[in-house]
Order: C-alpha cells, then structure tokens, then sequence
C-alpha cells in the first residue's frame, strides 16, 4: 500500500529538486481517484464552499463542513498527505482557541497537516501549533478568506510595496515553523524570487513556473460541474461534466420513451416459484379458485 508523505519528506522533496504534485479533492471518490492517479499531496480545500456547496465565496464554510469532507478524502486515500484548510474565523482568535479548532481537524477529520491564510501575524498561532506537534502550511497571496478585505480576486505582488510585505511574510512564516507555504495568484517573478529565498517548499496555484510544487482544483482540471469558468492559470486535462450531462440527457430519454429499462434489466422468477400456480395467478392476474 503506497505511504503517506511525512513533513520531512515533503521538505525533502524541494531539495531534491522534485516537483510536487497536490489537488483538492473534498469527497471520497475524488479522494480515491487522486490517490490512485499518483498525486502527493491532497488539499481539502475550503474552495468546497465554492465548487460543492455552492456558496459565492469560502466564508460560509464551518469548521464542522471541513470536518466532515476531510474524514471522507482520508477515507479514499488513505496512502496520501491530507492538508485540511481552517476555515473563516477559526484561527486568529488567540494561539490555545486556535489549537482546539486545528485539534478537531486532525482528532475527528484525520488531517496530517491544517492550512492558515496569512502572514506574519500568525506567527504566534502557528508556532502554539506546530510546539503541539500539528504540522502547518501557510498561505499568501491572493487569501479567498478575506476577498471582502482585499477587494476581489485579484493577482498580488504587482507593485513593489505588495512585494516586499509578501516576501516578508513567506519569511515570517517559515520561522513560525511552517513546513511549506502556498502561493496563490501571485506574479510569477516574484513567486519564484520567494521560492529561491526559502528552505521550505512553495505550491503554487496562479503563481507560474517557479513554485517547487502545484495545485489545482479537482472540478477546474476536470471540468466536473456545470459552468466552470475558464480560468488562466488552469489547464483542462478532461471534460467529465458535459460526458455526464450527455450521459443523465440519454439516460432520461430512454425513460420518457420507454427504452430503459430493458427484460435485461429485470430479475424473472425462479422456476420453482414459476410453476407455483397459486403465486403465478396473483402475479399474473390469474383466477386462484
């Protein structure tokens, strides 16, 4: 059975100088999928608010949502890293409040690592964490948790202020003791600048070729949903979602005009049951007397 990577061995993985591959998955069978297909790492992304429940942003998701959806990925792969990302308002509430929140991810989810959004004022947070012996990931860049904040999605690191506070952070964060730090929707040069200047691995998502790891969405690469918008810095592997719409289309066809189901379909009596006179007449509308 494959193992599940360890911090260590995530790290080692930047050293090496290999790639590292990870992808959201918030369900059992998209988790048992990612396994099979060999990915390293899965991110139970709060992204779940977005492309399963249905919410316009990440902020309505609950700690009990990512509870729940991590317990089912670690289920399907179980030979995998499972990252579990605190959700809107667990963290940032004092290092022992933030503890009990990163606690039931890892206690009742199965999580071997939680992801925090931001720099470094978490730094106090993050190191009551990890003296606690649960490993984090961090964040920076374009953070979807405080898109009210920040005013909209927006690629970061465009201007020289904005670059310097994120490289700052990333900094800030990798003394806290983080094990890895992912960089979403930041320039590619300055991606790559921060990925050279630390000794733990960044994992980009929109922040181009300099990253020592990627990212992406389960439902994006695959196109599993209905209205998935293009997005640059995806690239479409599959259309799943209009082979399953064509696929529900015929299968709902078949039942208005009758071709489904089929004898095939069916299950007959047995002989036995078959010569049973009485029971055949019930069945069949026979006369019993």
């Amino acid at each position: 059975m494959k193992q599940a990577l360890t911090v260590p061995k995530f790290k080692a993985m930047k050293a090496s100088g290999q790639p590292i591959a990870v992808l959201t998955a918030y369900d059992y069978p998209s988790a048992r999928l990612a396994e099979e297909a060999g990915v390293d790492a899965i991110l139970v992304g709060d992204s779940l608010g977005n492309v399963v429940l249905g919410y316009d942003t990440t902020v309505p998701v609950t700690l009990e949502d990512m509870i729940y959806h991590t317990r089912a990925v670690v289920r399907g792969a179980p030979g995998t890293m499972i990252i579990s990302d605190m959700p809107f308002a667990t963290y940032r509430l004092g290092p022992e409040e933030t503890l009990r929140n990163a606690a039931r991810l890892m206690r009742e989810g199965g999580a071997h690592a939680v992801k925090m959004e931001g720099g470094a004022d978490l730094a106090d947070e993050i190191r009551r964490l990890t003296a606690a012996g649960i490993p984090v990931i961090g964040h920076l860049g374009l953070t979807p948790q405080s898109v009210h904040t920040i005013g909209g999605y927006k690629v970061q690191g465009k201007d020289r202020q904005e670059a310097e506070k994120l490289l700052d952070d990333a900094h800030a964060l990798e003394r806290a003791g983080v094990f890895g730090i992912v960089l979403e929707l930041v320039t590619e040069p300055l991606a790559a600048a921060v990925s050279k200047s630390l000794q733990v691995p960044t994992v980009g998502i929109g922040a181009g070729r300099g990253c020592d790891g990627q990212v992406l969405v389960f439902h994006d690469i695959i196109r599993y949903g209905s209205g998935i918008r293009d997005k640059r810095f995806v690239k479409t592997y599959a259309d799943v979602g209009e082979t399953i719409r064509q696929a529900i289309g015929n299968y709902v066809g078949d039942v208005k005009s009758r071709q489904f189901p089929e004898e095939k379909h069916g299950f007959p009596l047995d002989d036995a049951s078959a010569k049973d006179w009485a029971l055949s007449s019930r069945l069949y509308g026979g006369d019993p007397t």
